[in-house]
């Protein structure tokens, strides 16, 4: 019996549905593993058929594919490690997320989660049955316990693998990324390595999948919660870890530790990544959006040159008779600095003849937001088609809190196919800018420096569709809208909960008003970066037709 177990952990970016390119990384990390004199390489949960695959897992014929690859790819990595591989695994009508080990070019055991999360992004029991509890199996000798994701997160699947004899937890993970979200993770799975008195190799994914992003931030805790080796967060990582038996049990030597950048580089992580990610994914090459010399569509722009290089952004500014030259030069001076093409496409002559068209049947009526939804539609018909002709997706750039009370025009502004600053409020959106001027790093594609200019930051918000407009007459304040949404739908706090935080209860009654009636455009809104617990679309699931109010 040997005193030493390798295992090679590999954080890895899978893509759903490219079974072949997913199980190419696989081999690439099963020719390390076995270079580096592996007993096992572990990777994360779903990998095979990328994570989270929703209802394509219900599809016979998705499972029936991911299967044969499964056992092919088993034949071809005979000779090497035990390998451990996600994939869903059909027995008669059911389907189960599985952990498949792979030893001596078979299919030797199918681990079943146990637990399904169905909360906040997760619908595993509308996707999966649940399997039994598994016991331990055996590589070379030493017995691995394997509790996929959360059944991590629960004490009775590592207690079960425990007093059935496991000496070691390696765990697979499909665990996305939200604000403080690996401080909350971690926390758990000391708590399952001290109640089981086993060293714990947690792997976890990376990569985005359309709004959500998987971090990576792997680790491995010896007995008594002591960190043994870390991974960086949003990278690819593979690493072998060696644990030598003692006579307490098994024991992680010292590896890697990546230290972990502070929540405001995190999240601006998250949406590079998951832009980049999404593109790649979909198979876009190149973006557009309009750029109004606004905050938003700056830091959109910005984030759009740092995932793919400013020779796959375009910017087109589409001046009304209501821009001011100071919007022109700002945006202008944005496109410089981050080194992207800009192109003007005025809308002065297409807007004449849309009011002409109408005047017939607008006659007598009094002019108001009808008539500056126009521009904004005029603009999203206008870079639709430029996105139709050249090929390049459209990015939405509104904030979280535009999008919470409707400050967004559907079928206008709205328009696209990715928003990156969807789950960004708008006071965070002045904060990130500030911070992505004072920092680079090596994953920014993006020059480094400056690169909004000080004057976007600082100028009063204005969608400029009428003279002299500001945000601020429509509503209140951002620092104030911010604190009542963050309470309204972050914490699901009441009316009256908000006016004894000290808001005004008018205030609160109004926002909370635009929010529910924004529901419907919300619904038919673009995809964007999940960085909190509340983003909108799978962890915040509203009726559109709702007469409700809080009356408190």
């Amino acid at each position: 019996m040997s005193d030493k177990f390798k295992l090679t952990m590999a954080q890895l970016n899978a893509t759903v549905g490219d079974f072949d390119g997913n199980l190419a990384k696989a081999k690439r990390a099963f020719e390390q593993a076995r270079a580096d004199g592996a007993d096992m390489l572990a990777l994360p949960e779903m990998f095979l058929t990328g994570y989270q695959a929703q209802d394509l897992v219900q599809k016979p014929a998705f499972v029936a594919d991911a299967q044969a690859k499964l056992a092919a790819f088993a034949a071809e990595c005979a000779d090497g490690p035990t390998i451990g591989i996600g994939v869903p695994m059909r027995d008669g009508d059911r389907v189960y997320n599985c952990y498949a080990i792979l030893q001596d070019g078979k299919i030797t055991t199918q681990i079943r989660k146990h637990h399904l999360p169905n909360y906040k992004v997760f619908d595993e029991e509308r996707i999966f049955d649940h399997g039994e509890i598994h016991g331990p199996y055996v590589v070379n000798g030493v017995r691995i316990g394997s509790p996929i994701c959360e059944d991590a997160w629960f004490p009775d699947v590592c207690e079960t693998l425990a007093e059935t004899g496991a000496e070691i937890l390696v765990s697979p993970n499909g665990s996305p990324y939200y604000r403080g979200k690996f401080d909350k993770r971690i926390s758990h799975m000391v708590s399952r390595v001290v109640e089981s008195e086993l060293p714990m190799a947690y792997l976890n994914l990376i990569g985005g999948q359309d709004d959500q992003v998987f971090d990576g931030g792997s680790f491995v805790i010896n007995t008594g919660g002591a960190l043994a080796m870390q991974m960086p967060l949003f990278d690819e990582h593979i690493e072998t870890i060696t644990f030598n038996r003692t006579n307490t049990g098994w024991v992680a030597e010292q590896g890697s530790k990546a230290s972990f950048p502070d929540d405001w580089e995190q999240d601006y992580h998250v949406m590079v990544l998951a832009l980049r990610d999404y593109m790649r994914k979909t198979g876009f090459k190149k973006v557009l959006l309009g750029m109004s010399g606004g905050i938003d569509s700056a830091i959109v722009a910005t984030i759009a040159t740092d995932a793919l290089g400013a020779e796959n952004v375009r910017l087109v500014m589409l001046p009304s008779e209501y821009t001011s030259q100071n919007s022109l030069d700002d945006a202008s001076e944005c496109a410089a600095m981050l080194g992207a093409q800009i192109q003007t496409v005025p809308i002065a002559e297409g807007r004449e003849a849309i009011t002409n068209t109408l005047a017939p049947i607008f006659e007598g009526l009094d002019t108001d937001t009808t008539e500056e939804n126009i521009q904004s539609r005029l603009r999203g018909l206008l870079l639709m088609a430029m996105s139709n002709k050249f090929g390049e997706m459209l990015l939405t750039t509104g904030n979280k809190s535009e999008v919470s009370v409707g400050y967004a025009t559907i079928y206008g502004d709205m328009a696209g196919g990715y928003n990156p600053i969807k789950d960004l409020y708008k006071m965070r959106v002045f904060e990130t800018c500030r911070w992505r001027n004072q920092n680079h790093r090596d994953w920014m594609m993006g020059p480094a420096g400056m690169v909004i200019p000080t004057n976007i930051i600082d100028k009063p918000p204005t969608a400029e569709l009428r003279d002299d407009q500001k945000d601020s007459d429509s509503l209140p304040d951002y620092e104030i809208l911010d604190g009542i949404l963050e309470m309204l739908m972050d914490q699901d706090a009441s009316v009256a909960d908000c006016v004894a935080a000290g808001y005004d209860r008018d205030t609160v009654k109004r926002v909370e008003h635009l929010l529910y009636i924004s529901e419907y455009k919300r619904f038919q809104s673009a995809p964007g970066a999940r960085l909190s617990l509340r983003a909108f679309w799978l962890d915040r699931r509203y009726p559109i037709a709702n007469r409700w109010r809080d009356d408190g």
